[in-house]
């Protein structure tokens, strides 16, 4: 029986096409190419986040100003209530101590030119979200209950991408409430 396997075509056409030096050449250089990139992602690309304030104190500082708001956030969100009218007073009230919080943030931009480029944006980004949440505590006040909608920005949801920025900069606690509007 192994000699009628020898002797069958179709075996031979396959052995012969994997033997094939451009098909192995091919093959060989699509391995090398593959560790070469792995080699250079892991070793020689750029590590720094794209957001990354190079402004270490601004970042600092921005901190402490939203680790300041976060108890008082808290302390609202344990009013949280059924009631339409309360709901939107709570939601206008925490939107108000954000807002605050913003501008008590940019009111001293950060020393590196990469900073003074990407904090504005991320204030326009967090503007939008304030805008979002007055929308909302409007139509709670109206008598309508639905759900908070957010705008999306470059096809990524606004709280997203505040959300990337605090984390790149190490400002968890600037990044947006979460599990509910308060």
């Amino acid at each position: 029986m192994p000699s009628d396997l020898l002797a069958d075509p179709d075996v031979e056409k396959r052995s012969a096409w994997r033997v094939h030096p451009i098909r192995r050449s091919l093959f060989v250089l699509m391995l090398l190419l593959f560790a070469l990139f792995w080699i250079w992602a892991l070793f020689f690309a750029s590590k720094t986040a794209v957001n990354k304030v190079e402004d270490r104190a601004w970042a600092a500082r921005a901190e402490q100003i939203c680790a300041e708001v976060r108890p008082q956030l808290q302390a609202l969100e344990a009013q949280a209530s059924n009631d339409l009218a309360v709901r939107a007073g709570l939601v206008r009230q925490s939107t108000d101590l954000l807002e605050q919080m913003l501008v008590d943030i940019v009111a001293v931009p950060p020393t590196d030119a990469k900073g003074q480029a990407i904090v504005p944006e991320w204030e326009a980004d967090y503007r939008i979200l304030l805008a979002d949440r007055y929308r909302y505590a409007d139509m709670l006040a109206s008598g309508k209950d639905g759900p908070f909608t957010e705008t999306a920005v470059q096809s990524v949801p606004v709280t997203e991408r505040i959300e990337t920025f605090a984390g790149d900069n190490l400002m968890p606690s600037c990044a947006p409430p979460r599990g509910s509007v308060l």
